[in-house]
């Protein structure tokens, strides 16, 4: 560019404005408003300390569709374990996970046995299905197999009868609530 070019573009443009153009967004302020912040981090914490479930979702070691699960507590009685296997105790809840997604099987494992302790329920039965000619078989077996010792309210656990559903299904033992306890006390200790 020269002079006259210069001198010419300057003629050119005198008188001339700039167009104010008005923000059509406010830009946010590059420091952080420290008590919103704060806010956030507080309901964000309240939010994970809500979500009590502790059932874990690391590895789960598979089972086979058609084996038999179960497991019991120091302590549970032979007969009593004995009993829950041939599926003698009455069933008073029972849970069907068929058509879940694993999150969704494991919310509801955890509502399920909460429900039941809530209600003084002993004996569940849960039907799992066997997954039998999926890519991945039995998924929801192994993972109520990995889930259920995780409670300390289970007791025992067997996968069910026949006519129950089988390698399908799991009867579940819980403990007794505190009430149950008196009462079974107070029935065998009157006098």
């Amino acid at each position: 560019m020269t002079d006259q070019d210069d001198d010419f573009f300057q003629q050119q443009m005198k008188g001339v404005k700039p167009i104010k153009v008005e923000a059509k967004v406010d830009l946010a302020k590059a420091t952080l408003d420290k008590s919103a912040a704060e806010q956030r981090r507080k309901a964000a914490t309240a939010e994970l300390a809500k979500d009590k479930n502790f059932l874990s979702g690391e590895y789960i070691e598979p089972v086979d569709p058609l084996s038999v699960i179960e497991f019991k507590r120091d302590g549970v009685q032979t007969g009593v374990y004995r009993n829950l296997r041939l599926g003698k105790y009455q069933i008073d809840a029972r849970l069907d996970l068929h058509h879940m997604t694993i999150d969704q099987a494991r919310n509801a494992v955890f509502q399920f046995i909460s429900d039941c302790m809530k209600h003084d329920i002993r004996c569940a039965l849960i039907t799992h299905g066997k997954g039998e000619g999926r890519s991945l078989p039995a998924q929801l077996k192994s993972c109520l197999n990995h889930w259920l010792p995780q409670f300390d309210q289970v007791l025992a656990f067997h996968s069910a009868q026949k006519h129950h559903g089988w390698v399908g299904a799991t009867y579940v033992l819980l403990r007794k609530s505190e009430k149950k306890k008196l009462e079974t006390w107070e029935m065998h200790n009157k006098r």
